[in-house]
């Protein structure tokens, strides 16, 4: 199993998460709203400027939870469906997933995804 970790611009959640109702297989997603910040800084400091800018920008972060197989589809397609051309378009992690557990039924592993 794998977990994926995406984060994107918030204008294009609503097309990513309607191409992943697409993957056959694929059973949730979980998204929420975020600040943070990336490469790409607003402002420069200047020679001897000590101050730190905290400005963030709002992100949407997907969490997905899939069987190995489906990680490279479920990647594509968010990369495919995030996708503008322009820096900052986002970020995807990919993890291992050790095991998962059902609370309702107590399913455990590849039964509980």
């Amino acid at each position: 199993m794998n977990m994926i970790v995406a984060f994107i611009k918030p204008h294009r959640l609503d097309d990513v998460v309607f191409a992943l109702h697409q993957i056959e297989g694929l059973t949730g997603v979980s998204t929420s709203t975020i600040d943070g910040f990336g490469r790409d800084r607003t402002r420069s400091p200047s020679v001897g400027e000590t101050e730190v800018a905290l400005e963030t920008s709002p992100h949407a972060r997907l969490e997905i939870v899939c069987r190995h197989e489906l990680a490279a589809s479920v990647v594509e397609t968010i990369e495919n469906a995030a996708h503008t051309g322009l820096r900052g378009d986002g970020k995807i992690y990919v993890l291992p997933v050790e095991d998962a557990r059902r609370i309702s039924s107590g399913e455990r592993g590849k039964n509980a995804v």
